[in-house]
């Protein structure tokens, strides 16, 4: 039987570990928002599913197909976060964009909305926009200055 507990030696003598160093920083850059990935996606499925949570599905149908359409768009974004961190950070500010049209949305594309359906689009909205700006704030703070 070979002798193998001989071979494990430093590895910081491999003619790779600079590369591999950098490579290893290169895919945690702008990670520093990963926790956010979560609730994003999250706030994305609830914007999607809440004309039938809250029951709304045949007295507002136009704001039944906004809030689907939003929370997938929002729900993307999330996913989007997670795949592709370092390119999709800067889309941060258009999630603050989308809250701040979900709280607007109620009055303008649906037809004389009930309370219900307008708290939900500002709790949805309000959350899109806090969500955002904390991704695109800390997203700009872990990016190289040049």
């Amino acid at each position: 039987m070979a002798n193998v507990s001989n071979t494990r030696g430093d590895i910081t003598r491999h003619p790779d570990v600079p590369e591999m160093r950098d490579r290893y920083a290169r895919m945690l850059g702008g990670r520093d928002v990963a926790l956010m990935d979560g609730p994003v996606f999250l706030l994305g499925l609830y914007c999607a599913a809440s004309p039938w949570i809250l029951h709304y599905t045949t007295s507002q149908p136009a704001m039944v197909t906004h809030n689907l359409i939003m929370g997938i768009a929002i729900g993307l974004l999330a996913l989007g976060f997670t795949v592709a961190p370092a390119r999709m950070y800067g889309l941060s500010w258009a999630m603050c964009a989308m809250g701040v049209w979900m709280i607007v949305a109620p009055w303008i594309v649906g037809s004389s909305p009930d309370a219900g359906v307008v708290l939900n689009n500002i709790v949805i909205g309000v959350l899109a926009v806090v969500m955002g700006f904390l991704c695109a704030t800390t997203a700009a703070k872990s990016s190289p200055q040049t």
